[in-house]
């Protein structure tokens, strides 16, 4: 499925756990069907069924899950440690390449391995109110290859995210964004990959403007990201991309991470 296609399906979706089943089948589609989403520094959300803390939605081996939370291992689980230190989607492989990490971390990874997760990715995804959310994907395959799929990956962590807070909060809390006609245009050329630079050439105003008005865009839409705040506004129906296709799309989406992206 490509990712307008995937834009498209979860916009339709009604129901939390057909969310979760799109997300899933769409990843495996990709070989990293393995998905789970969590809420790292808040608890009062919306989850689905025997999910505790800190997960909200996973598909994770049965047996890992239990061996999982009996041990506590989201208290050391190298992931839920340094998602907040990561500004773009990060690799498991690299985490384990890292000196510094902690005995408990790498064992959490290693045996994360032995139960079938052989390769995984992990998006940041950042909320309202400093909120830090992650979703992660892992793969049953040992040639699975997490940077050839980042970006897809990425774009659909992203849709997922704003598609379920949006099912998930009650109707009377939700307030209508509304964006101006130059906030709209200036999300629609970026969802085309424009740069601020881009945009301003095309629409004749500086580059400052043009960051101005993405940024105002951004705080209406609950988001310090313009990817998110561009799958938002296009779930929203505040702006419309006519023919967008996967390649369009994964062009706003941030490059594979680099020992360089934390933060």
């Amino acid at each position: 499925m490509d990712l307008f296609s995937f834009i498209d399906c979860a916009n339709r979706t009604q129901s939390l756990s057909d969310l979760f089943d799109l997300l899933v089948g769409s990843a495996a589609d990709e070989g990293f069907g393995q998905v789970a989403y969590g809420a790292l520094n808040y608890e009062e959300t919306v989850r689905l069924p025997d999910h505790p803390m800190p997960a909200i939605a996973l598909n994770f081996p049965l047996d890992w899950r239990k061996h999982y939370f009996e041990r506590k291992y989201h208290e050391i689980d190298p992931v839920v440690r340094r998602t907040a230190f990561h500004s773009r989607p990060f690799l498991w492989d690299q985490l384990l390449e890292r000196r510094q990490l902690q005995d408990g971390e790498r064992l959490v990874l290693h045996e994360g391995r032995e139960a079938g997760l052989k390769h995984g990715v992990s998006v940041p995804l950042f909320g309202p109110s400093g909120r830090i959310s992650v979703l992660s994907f892992a793969s049953r395959f040992e040639d699975a290859d997490p940077v050839r799929h980042l970006k897809h990956l990425h774009a659909m962590a992203c849709q997922f995210h704003v598609a379920f807070g949006e099912l998930a909060r009650p109707a009377a809390g939700k307030k209508a964004i509304e964006l101006s006609q130059r906030e709209r245009e200036c999300l629609k050329w970026t969802a085309e990959g424009k740069s601020s630079w881009d945009i301003g050439i095309i629409l004749k105003i500086s580059e400052n403007t043009i960051n101005f008005h993405i940024k105002k865009a951004m705080r209406k839409l609950g988001t310090n990201s313009r990817t998110v705040a561009v799958v938002r506004a296009i779930r929203l129906g505040l702006i419309e991309i006519p023919g967008l296709a996967g390649r369009s799309m994964s062009a706003w989406i941030d490059t594979p991470p680099t020992e360089t992206d934390a933060t």
